[in-house]
């Protein structure tokens, strides 16, 4: 091993025994074991989706995973939210029944009221309007005269 130093002998490790996160791989990119990092960091993602997917298949209804689809298409911050918060129910096994459309809605008003308490009056829109001098509120035509 050309990037050792001389004091470190190699240990012969078995992948299963390293912890989540680990590889085998050489840090500096060299052709070990675990080579080809991005290939194998792109398949490893592909799996926890997957993973998560088949988690939210089971946990939810069709109509609500459908409706969190659609979600998803507009505001993928507060879908990925929901999605992280079944996903942690179902591991946690907090989920009696799966999650029906209405619930599904809950808990996407649930967010959007968490996001307003913390923003404040960020998303409000209020609208003044300029007040003249020469600017009359009464409906009659007086003034004129």
């Amino acid at each position: 091993m050309s990037g050792m130093p001389s004091n470190i002998a190699p240990v012969d490790v078995a992948p299963s025994e390293l912890p989540d996160g680990f590889t085998l791989g050489d840090p500096a990119g060299g052709g070990g074991i675990g080579a080809g990092g991005a290939a194998n960091a792109d398949q490893a993602a592909q799996q926890r989706e997957a993973h998560r997917q088949a988690i939210l298949e089971q946990a939810m209804t069709p109509e609500a995973l459908a409706r969190l689809r659609r979600v998803k298409l507009v505001k993928r911050e507060r879908a990925s939210a929901v999605e992280g918060m079944i996903a942690n129910m179902a591991l946690q096994g907090k989920l009696d029944t799966k999650i029906s459309e209405g619930k599904l809605i809950e808990m996407l008003e649930g967010i959007v009221g968490a996001q307003m308490r913390k923003n404040g009056d960020a998303g409000k829109i209020s609208i003044q309007r300029k007040k003249y001098n020469f600017d009359s509120d009464d409906d009659d035509d007086d003034d004129l005269l």
